[in-house]
């Protein structure tokens, strides 16, 4: 007798321990998408002379002297935009401009 109430209990703790497995397994996969949708929002590293020529060209009118020594792009609205890294008279200063080389504020390349 006391094994039929082993053997069921057994039974019972193996059925509640696969259900919890399969409720985790859920939610990681729940996790795993929010997470891709946070990457393919964040900039990626480009090598700056990849850049277009409208980004060069408003670095050289707008910020005249300045270097630029890192970029990064992302896609917004299907346009792309670029954050740059600039070296202006010894001053870092990081900017956001868009491909057809019209300046953003931090504020627009984010909403």
């Amino acid at each position: 007798m006391k094994k039929i109430a082993l053997s069921i209990m057994t039974v019972g703790a193996l059925f509640f321990a696969t259900q919890n497995t399969y409720a985790q397994e859920e939610e990681i996969e729940e996790v795993e998408a929010v997470e891709m949708e946070v990457k393919q929002e964040a900039f990626a590293s480009v090598d700056v002379a990849e850049l277009p020529q409208a980004v060069k060209d408003a670095v050289a009118t707008d910020y005249n002297g300045a270097t630029t020594s890192e970029a990064w792009v992302k896609t917004k609205d299907e346009k792309k935009v670029y954050k740059l890294k600039l070296d202006v008279n010894g001053e870092t200063k990081k900017v956001y401009v868009d491909q057809d080389g019209k300046w953003l504020e931090k504020e627009d390349q984010d909403s």
